[in-house]
C-alpha cells in the first residue's frame, strides 16, 4: 500500500521525460528498488526540473515479499527511469516490461546533481536509453500531430 503526497503534474512536453528517486529524504538516492520506501517523481526537460510527485509506501514489512514488486512498478506509470541503489533481476525484467529503465547509482548521489546530467544529455541529443525513451513518448504524446497540421496536413 502507498500514499501519493502530490497530485501528478500535467503531460509534461515532449521534449522532457518523468523519473523516480528511489529516495526517503527527497534530494539524495538512497534506498534499494524494492525496499525503496519513497519515490520522488520529477518532470525534466533541458531547461527544467520540478518535482510533481512523492510517494511514500505504508506497508513497512516488504522484505522478502516479491508482491510488492507490481504495486511499486505501477507507481511509475509514465517514469522513463527509476534511480536507485540497487535492483534485483526479477524487478529489472518487470521494470523493462513496463517501460521504465532502472538505473543503479551510487549511494548518496544528490538528485539535483543526477537530474542536471540528465538535462545536459536532453540538450546535446540523448542516446541510449533515454533516446529510446523520448522516441516512445513521441509516439505516444496527445500533441504529435500539431506540427502536421499546422503544416496543412490532410488526409
Amino acid at each position: 500500500m502507498y500514499a501519493k503526497l502530490t497530485e501528478a503534474a500535467e503531460t509534461p512536453a515532449m521534449n522532457g521525460i518523468r523519473v523516480a528517486f528511489a529516495s526517503t529524504d527527497h534530494a539524495t538516492v538512497d534506498q534499494h528498488f524494492g525496499s525503496t520506501l519513497a519515490f520522488a517523481i520529477f518532470e525534466v526537460s533541458p531547461e527544467h526540473a520540478q518535482l510533481v510527485e512523492l510517494i511514500e509506501f505504508i506497508d513497512r514489512a516488504q522484505d522478502g515479499n516479491e508482491n510488492k514488486l507490481p504495486e511499486k512498478i505501477a507507481t511509475l506509470e509514465g517514469c522513463a527511469a527509476v534511480y536507485c541503489l540497487a535492483v534485483g533481476a526479477s524487478a529489472i525484467k518487470q521494470l523493462l516490461a513496463s517501460g521504465v529503465q532502472p538505473i543503479r547509482v551510487e549511494e548518496g548521489r544528490a538528485i539535483t546533481e543526477l537530474i542536471g546530467e540528465l538535462q545536459t544529455e536532453l540538450g546535446n541529443g540523448p542516446s541510449g536509453w533515454l533516446a529510446k525513451a523520448l522516441r516512445s513518448r513521441q509516439a505516444d504524446h496527445p500533441s504529435r500531430f500539431d506540427v502536421m497540421e499546422a503544416e496543412g496536413w490532410q488526409e
